[in-house]
C-alpha cells in the first residue's frame, strides 16, 4: 500500500497561553476539540510546552494513560501520589502510567530560566494498572546523527523506558546539518521537529519541515530526513490505531 502523509504546521496548532505557560498541541486537547485531530495512530497528545521559572501544573489527576516526557531546555520537576520524585532534564527519558488513577505535579525547577519540553500520551493496552513511574538518562552521544528508541512497549526493543502498550515505540535523534537518518517502515508514523529544519524525502514525498511541524505517515516505508541545521526529532512508530491496538 502506498505511504500517505499529512504535515501539520507549527502555526496551525492550537495554543493555550498564561502567564506562565505556553502550550502548543498538535491535537485536540483541553477545551480546544476537533472531532478531526484527536489522534494518530495511538498518540493521542503531542503538547509542546514552555514553562516559566518557578511555575507550572499544580497537582492534578490522571488515569489510563503512558505519558512520556521528552525536555528540551531547562528542568521539569515530578512528584506524584504515589511517592515518587524527579528532575527531568535534556537527555532523561521519562515516562508515568497513569493506570488506575494518580495525582501529581510538574514545576519548572528553576526560579531563573524557563523549562521547554514536549509531552507525548498514547493509551496503554490494558486500563486499570498500578501507577508506576520510570525514567533513565540516554548518552547525548547516542543521540548524534541517529535514531534512538527513547521510549517502547513493542516486543524486542531494548529502550531506555517501557511503555504499556505493545505496539508503539518513540524514536528520537539530534542532527547536524548534512545528517540524515531514515524513517521506520511502520502504518502509522508521526514525526515530530522539536528544533530545526529538516528535508523530507520519500519518493515524491518531498517537503521541507520547520521547528514545530509534524508529519503524518500511515504505511510509511522508509522515506528519510536531512537537517538542514542542528535539529532533534520525535518518531512515533506505531503498528496500531485507535481501536486496533491489541
Amino acid at each position: 500500500m502506498a505511504a500517505t502523509l499529512d504535515i501539520r504546521r507549527a502555526a496551525d496548532r492550537v495554543v493555550t497561553k498564561t502567564s506562565w505557560l505556553n502550550s502548543r498541541h498538535s491535537f485536540s486537547f483541553g477545551d480546544h476539540y476537533d472531532p478531526h485531530n484527536t489522534h494518530h495512530g495511538v498518540l493521542l497528545v503531542n503538547n509542546d510546552d514552555i514553562v516559566e521559572p518557578g511555575r507550572g501544573f499544580q497537582t492534578h489527576p490522571h488515569r489510563d494513560m503512558e505519558i512520556v516526557t521528552w525536555v528540551l531546555d531547562g528542568s521539569l520537576a515530578h512528584r506524584d501520589s504515589v511517592g515518587n520524585r524527579g528532575v527531568i532534564y535534556p537527555g532523561l527519558a521519562q515516562r508515568m502510567s497513569a493506570g488506575s488513577g494518580i495525582l501529581h505535579s510538574e514545576m519548572n525547577d528553576s526560579a531563573a530560566d524557563p523549562v521547554h519540553f514536549v509531552q507525548m500520551w498514547v493509551l496503554p493496552d490494558v486500563s486499570g494498572i498500578d501507577p508506576s513511574y520510570q525514567q533513565h538518562e540516554i548518552d547525548d552521544r547516542l543521540l548524534d546523527g541517529r535514531l534512538v528508541p527513547i521510549a517502547s512497549g513493542m516486543p524486542g526493543h531494548d529502550a531506555a523506558i517501557t511503555i504499556h502498550n505493545r505496539s508503539a515505540a518513540l524514536h528520537g535523534a539530534r542532527l547536524q546539518p548534512g545528517d540524515s537518518v531514515e524513517l521506520p517502515a511502520t502504518p502509522y508514523l508521526h514525526l515530530f521537529v522539536a528544533r530545526g529544519r529538516l528535508q523530507l524525502d520519500g519518493g515524491t514525498d518531498r517537503a521541507e519541515l520547520a521547528e514545530g511541524d509534524a508529519a503524518r505517515f500511515t504505511d510509511s516505508n522508509g522515506q528519510h530526513v536531512s537537517a538542514g541545521e542542528p535539529s532533534e526529532i520525535l518518531i512515533w512508530e506505531m503498528h496500531a490505531t485507535l481501536g486496533s491496538a491489541t
